[in-house]
């Protein structure tokens, strides 16, 4: 899974759990509804400071908690980096 889909996977997933419509969350996060809905669907990339604001500001949530979840903990992009990492050691 490409990482625009991980951010909007887990975006949609925040904001179900908060019962929070795509406008609403785009209102309280200051991002136009349908720029909140190319993210959510992996249509647009988002910017550093676009996504701060959904995450903090839309979600009242930490950068920790929003990242905090299994779809980001393995490393599909590097799939070595522990054996290198251990080698190292």
């Amino acid at each position: 899974m490409l990482i625009e889909e991980k951010i909007g996977k887990r975006i949609k997933q925040l904001r179900e759990e908060k019962k929070l419509t795509q406008e609403a969350l785009a209102w309280r996060a200051d991002v136009d509804r349908t720029y909140m809905n190319h993210v959510e669907n992996a249509k647009r990339n988002v910017t550093l400071k676009s996504l701060e604001k959904i995450i903090i500001h839309g979600l009242e949530c930490s950068l920790t908690e929003f990242f905090n979840d299994k779809m980001f903990l393995r490393n599909e992009y590097f799939p070595y980096h522990r054996c290198l990492l251990f080698a190292a050691v």
